[in-house]
This record gives structure tokens, C-alpha cells and sequence, in this order.
């Protein structure tokens, strides 16, 4: 019987120290969006889910990260027909990696999110690999995927008088990206040079705050070529529909204001679009939104957006309102 008591205790102990180095996060929304667009009858009234989880397994230096999502029930019912359309599915894995040091060297290698930016939307590869290490006031990195050599990228990044910089290397061209703060002004650049003609494409960006008010504007450009379809506060051009689909050549010009109000956070956002073509298929867009998000006693978050989109193609005139509630923990 004591026997079986220590092996219990032990086997208790021993589980206890597994997981002591794994830990688990993630969130869940749900959204209830009315578009209402000229033209279009009736109203589309959707409910949407989406959720995330992430999970993370230690030893030393050494790590392994699982992303995993889905959206259950995105593009789900619409009211006004009764149609139900299939979750495509409900728990993809969309990140694994590994990271790790040998000796000064950090290492990732894996599949990972490159992340938004004003320019261009987020990607996955399969076998990426990063690596990246400080010498003197240099950081240096190389990046590669399976893709071979016209994939891989070259970084080298460093500060100056409190500005920061990085250069990117690439087999068809040169990223640019430039930050810092000027007398309480955060500014900050990104431009990616192509070899290609005709085929570059640049933002600024400036932020600071007035009393209990933040500011932002950016300008996003694009050669007669190149097209921004990225992801920021400027604007979602991945998915967002016809009347916000870039082409190639238009410009992006946006500013926000920001400030708290009773415990809400109100922020009101403009940008526009413009028409880089003379009777083609590109067109002028212009919108408006109203963001008020509210955290909850519950623990979640309120946030509900009213987004006026006013396009120059009439009939693409749309007016949204966006109800969300939101979790992570």
C-alpha cells in the first residue's frame, strides 16, 4: 500500500513538472454584421465566429509553438433567406514552429504568419527558417524558405540618434523601414524597391497625442504596377469586397482619432482611395468609421463599428454596422 502511495505521489509530481513549462491562450469572437449596399435588396444580416488557441512548450531556451484557428460558423446564416453556408473548418493548424539559440544565434524554423503591414497581406510558407544575431550595434538576419534562393532575405538592422533602421535584402528587391520619435512625434517608414519596374510602393505614417486625443495619419503610395493589399488600421484590402479591392497604382491617404469617453474607447478613422485609372475598372473609395469598443464586467469586450463606405461606382455605396464580443484569456 505505501508502495502504491509513493508512486502515486510521484506520478503526481512527475505530471506537475510536465506541464509546468506548457501554457495555453487564445480568443474567441463572435460578430453580427447588417450591410446595407445601394441598390441591394434586402440588407445581409450575418453572424460570424471566429476563434484561436495557441500553445506553448518549453525547455531552457528552447521552444515550440502551436497556433491553431478556424471559423466555425464564418459566413454563417443570413436572416433573410434562411441559407446556412458549411464551416469550411473548425481547428486548422496554422502556425508550428521551433525556436531556439546555438550559442549567439537565434533560430526559427517552422511555418509562421508573416504578419500584416499597410503594404501587403500576411502569408504562411512551409520551411522557414530565420536566423538572426547582434554584432557590435548591428542586428543581422537571414531568412529562407523551401522556396530556395528567390525567397531568401538578408536583414541588417541598427539605431542612429534614436531612430531605428532595417535593410532588407531580397532576390527581387530592397525593403526600407525607418521609425523613431520627433518632439513627441512617432514617425515611421516602409518602402518596398523593386527590381521590377514600375512596381514600387511606400507609407508614412505619424502618430502623437493631443491632450487625451491620439492622432494618426498615413500615406500609402503604389507605382502605376504594384497594388497595397494589406492589413492595418488604413484598411483591410484582402478580403473586403469589390468596391475595396485595390488595383494596381491606387494610393491609400487615412487619419484617426482616438480618445476615451465614460470607460469607452471611441476612435473615428477616414481614408480614401484613389483612382489611379482613367475609365478602367478602378474607382475612387472613400470611408468612414465609428469605433466604440467597451470593456465588459464579464470579462469580455463590446466593440461595435459603424463604417460608411462611399464609392464613386454608386451602386457600391454600402453602410455597415458591426456588433462584436470578444474574449482572450
Amino acid at each position: 500500500m505505501k508502495k502504491q502511495i509513493i508512486a502515486a505521489a510521484v506520478a503526481a509530481t512527475m505530471s506537475a513538472a510536465a506541464l509546468a513549462d506548457i501554457s495555453i491562450t487564445g480568443a474567441a469572437q463572435v460578430n453580427y454584421t447588417n450591410s446595407d449596399k445601394e441598390g441591394a435588396t434586402p440588407d445581409t444580416n450575418i453572424f460570424s465566429q471566429e476563434t484561436s488557441l495557441k500553445i506553448v512548450g518549453k525547455s531552457g531556451d528552447t521552444q515550440v509553438v502551436i497556433g491553431m484557428g478556424g471559423a466555425a460558423m464564418d459566413a454563417n446564416s443570413s436572416d433573410n433567406t434562411g441559407a446556412e453556408v458549411a464551416a469550411a473548418s473548425y481547428a486548422n493548424i496554422e502556425d508550428i514552429y521551433m525556436t531556439t539559440k546555438i550559442g549567439d544565434i537565434n533560430v526559427k524554423s517552422g511555418t509562421w504568419d508573416s504578419g500584416d503591414n499597410p503594404l501587403r497581406d500576411s502569408n504562411r510558407n512551409a520551411g522557414k527558417i530565420a536566423l538572426s544575431t547582434k554584432l557590435g550595434g548591428l542586428d543581422l538576419g537571414y531568412n529562407g524558405t523551401s522556396a530556395g534562393a528567390s525567397a531568401d532575405e538578408f536583414v541588417v538592422g541598427t539605431a542612429v540618434s534614436g531612430v531605428n533602421l532595417k535593410f532588407v535584402q531580397r532576390a527581387a528587391g530592397e525593403t526600407i523601414v525607418a521609425s523613431g520619435e520627433v518632439a513627441g512625434v512617432k514617425v515611421s517608414y516602409l518602402g518596398y524597391q523593386e527590381d521590377a519596374a514600375n512596381m514600387d510602393k511606400t507609407v508614412v505614417e505619424v502618430g502623437t497625442k493631443v491632450g487625451d486625443v491620439s492622432v494618426r495619419a498615413g500615406k500609402a503610395t503604389a507605382d502605376s504596377g504594384a497594388v497595397i493589399d494589406g492589413n492595418s488600421w488604413m484598411g483591410d484590402y484582402e478580403d473586403a469586397g469589390a468596391s475595396m479591392t485595390l488595383t494596381a497604382g491606387q494610393d491609400v491617404t487615412a487619419f484617426e482619432l482616438s480618445t476615451a469617453v465614460a470607460g469607452n474607447t471611441v476612435t473615428f478613422r477616414t481614408a480614401s482611395v484613389d483612382d489611379a485609372t482613367t475609365g478602367g475598372s478602378a474607382h475612387d473609395v472613400d470611408w468612414n468609421k465609428l469605433i466604440v469598443t467597451r470593456p465588459l464586467a464579464s470579462g469580455a469586450t463590446l466593440e461595435v463599428t459603424y463604417t460608411d463606405t462611399d464609392d464613386s461606382v454608386a451602386t457600391n455605396d454600402t453602410t455597415d454596422i458591426d456588433v462584436e464580443l470578444r474574449v482572450a484569456f
